[in-house]
């Protein structure tokens, strides 16, 4: 069982998870699984089943719940059976060669916390992409809060790591996001879908609220591991 655990949750990209997985033989050593997350209302469906068996990647498929619910879901799911859960988009690549030994050996460090790399977007502003000991998720029930979506949890996952004093941010260690609003990626319908002023608000409302109202007693259950 691999120390860590990414989490791919995708929608009409199979292209995306080979190219994803392409980058993944060349830089990962051994210290991470990925697995992807499928909806099983998904159009291209089969052609995720194919691209994942045949390159003997995990595939979970379940109802459509969007994102972040997913990603949620599948860490709850997850957690007690690795000791660090992580987020990759589907638009991300492992650049740096051992990524996941140093992901791993900081979390190990930290004991509990959270790590990210340089995305070569965003930089140390957000974490795009995640990784997180288990028992953060064990113990919030949650990888992502409850309602939001999409967007704003980058935010969620750098401000518990801040309150209580246990994120890492790793500039040498790259996995780039092939963003489109970098322009590394076409405009398609999954960036359509979220980046768009009424969804941004509606997951910005979310964030909003729980910043409000429960991250204190988040940040409290997290204290209480340390």
């Amino acid at each position: 069982m691999s120390d860590l655990l990414i989490i791919v949750p995708s929608r009409g990209r199979p292209g995306n998870i080979a190219a994803l997985h392409d980058a993944w033989k060349a830089a990962t050593a051994g210290a991470a699984a990925l697995l992807v997350a499928a909806d099983d209302d998904d159009p291209m469906l089969e052609e995720y089943r194919y691209v994942c068996r045949s390159r003997q990647i995990e595939l979970t498929v379940g109802p459509r719940l969007r994102m972040c619910p997913t990603l949620s879901k599948i860490a709850v799911e997850r957690a007690p059976h690795h000791f660090a859960v992580g987020f990759f988009g589907d638009d991300h690549r492992p650049r740096s060669h051992g990524w996941d030994r140093r992901y791993v050996d900081e979390l190990h460090g930290l004991g509990t916390g959270i790590v990210y790399g340089d995305d070569l977007l965003q930089h140390d502003r957000l974490p795009t992409q995640v990784a997180m000991t288990s028992d953060i998720v064990q113990t919030l029930g949650w990888m992502a809060p409850p309602g939001l979506l999409h967007l704003w949890v980058d935010n969620v996952w750098k401000d518990l790591g801040q309150a209580i004093g246990r994120l890492r941010y790793l500039p040498d260690v790259v996995i780039e996001h092939m963003h489109y609003l970098n322009g590394k990626a076409a405009e398609d319908d999954r960036y359509r879908e979220v980046n768009n002023s009424a969804a941004a608000e509606a997951d910005r409302l979310v964030y909003a609220a729980w910043l409000e109202h429960d991250m204190p007693g988040n940040v409290a259950k997290l204290k209480a591991l340390l």
